[in-house]
């Protein structure tokens, strides 16, 4: 198994599988509480089964090519994620998205995290396009795709019900040769 440095800081990324899925509950009963706030996850993922689930839909997501989910470590604990929602060969289009426990907040794991994982889609998998959903109530996520340099095209007025709320959907994008501008720019 592969783990990439993200700095100097002791943060590195790794595939999340399902053999992990013990440490993976651990991490969400951690953080469910604050991570439950803006994204269905922490609902999802209960106990032992349905970590395993979670991680299994993804390994085969991996599998077929159409999605990828990877882990955030500091120290030797995981404490949040990235991953591709969608991944689209044919189309170039794919999703990213993320969760992290509040204790690790702050830090740029997620903006550090997405830069990797979008250059891995960009460049070597040839994807076109890379877009990035969330709540327009979740400035976190919102501040993320900003940091990425993605601009924002709209947003779904009250398109997601979550916890018997509807929330408007945000949907923000960054092409590949924006990307690669930003990225030659040193951005």
């Amino acid at each position: 198994m592969f783990a990439m440095s993200l700095g100097d800081d002791g943060a590195e990324l790794r595939p999340l599988e399902p053999w992990q899925a013990g440490e993976y509950l651990a991490h969400m009963d951690r953080g469910r509480e604050y991570i439950g706030r803006s994204i269905g996850l922490a609902d999802r993922v209960t106990d032992l089964a349905s970590a395993t689930a979670f991680l299994q839909f993804y390994a085969d997501k991996a599998a077929a090519d159409t999605g990828r989910l990877y882990g955030i470590w500091v120290d030797g604990v995981l404490v949040g994620g990235v991953l591709f929602r969608t991944f689209d060969t044919e189309t170039g289009n794919c999703e990213a998205g993320c969760w992290l426990e509040e204790a690790a907040v702050g830090r740029g794991l997620i903006t550090r995290a997405i830069r990797v994982i979008i250059d891995w889609a960009v460049e070597r998998r040839g994807m076109h396009r890379v877009e990035w959903i969330a709540s327009s109530a979740n400035t976190a996520s919102i501040e993320v795709a900003k940091r990425l340099g993605m601009v924002r095209e709209g947003v779904l007025r009250e398109s997601q019900p979550y916890r018997g709320v509807r929330h408007d959907m945000e949907i923000w994008s960054v092409l590949a040769r924006d990307w690669r501008t930003q990225r030659a720019s040193g951005r």
